[in-house]
This record gives structure tokens, sequence and C-alpha cells, in this order.
């Protein structure tokens, strides 16, 4: 039997068109990974997920990023000022279902996004050094999360 094993991955990496504007940030060194180990993709959008539409206004973090968020320290707000806080934590919740479901020890998240971003979010319209509410909580139950910058290095 050949058994590939699961990996949690940004939708919108896959070439999927789930971004905010609709759009998709395929990443070619992402699917060639993917291929060359032999892996089986699982696609998400924690956004749509936790209840957005695509296409969806920009969101950011107002205050903090994902770590503080999941502790009640941080907030997200989209472009039109409306706060979309509630959506991104039920977003990772879901994420973080379907990796139990599919057996899923890792993931490779979209960088800078506020629910995937792993090293990089947008507060406001300054990146800073963070991560995004969907990386902080798969990573405090143990899932291995690298970006599509990881895999293009």
């Amino acid at each position: 039997m050949n058994t590939r094993t699961p990996i949690l991955v940004s939708a919108c990496l896959l070439g999927l068109n789930t971004r905010y504007d609709g759009k998709t940030k395929q990443c070619p060194a992402v699917c060639r990974y993917i291929e060359q180990h032999k892996l089986l993709p699982v696609p998400i959008c924690p956004e749509q997920l936790g209840g957005m539409t695509t296409p969806r206004c920009a969101s950011f973090f107002s205050f903090g990023d994902g770590k503080t968020t999941l502790i009640g320290d941080g907030k997200l707000q989209n472009e039109q000022g409306q706060e979309v806080t509630a959506h991104f934590i039920n977003g990772a919740q879901q994420s973080l279902q379907i990796a139990k479901l599919t057996g899923c020890t890792t993931a490779i998240l979209k960088q800078r996004s506020p629910s995937c971003g792993v090293n990089y979010v947008y507060l406001g319209t300054k990146k800073i050094a963070g991560q995004g509410v969907t990386t902080a909580l798969l990573t405090q139950h143990g899932i291995n999360v690298i970006s599509e910058d990881d895999i293009q290095s």
C-alpha cells in the first residue's frame, strides 16, 4: 500500500482562489516540495473556515499578533474598521480540528497572513515579527508550521 503523509497547506499556496481578494498566491516551490516528498496536501483557508467570504476586505492586527489574540490581548480588524477577531479564532480552531482529523503534524502556511503568518504579520500597514492566529494555535498543539519562504530558501 502506498500511503502519503498528510500535510496541512494554505489553500492559496496550492492555487485555490481563497485569498481575501479572491485570487491565489500559488507557490510552485510548495507544490514541488509536496510532490518530491510524496505528501498528501490538506488545503485549508482559516478565514473561510471562520465564516468569512471570498472575496472579503483585507484584515490585519489592530494590536498584538496571533499569540496575544489567543489569550485575549490581540485584536484584528478589516480595512473598513470592523472587528473580525472572532472569525480568525474560529478559523484557527477549525484548522486545528482538520489537522487532528487528518493526522497532520506539519503545516505549510502563507507568510504575512493574519491567520497563517509564520514569522511575520501586519500590524496595521506595518510588517512586524509575529505569528498569525492559526499558526499560533497549531504551534501550541505541537504542529510544526513552516512558511513558503522556508521552502524557497
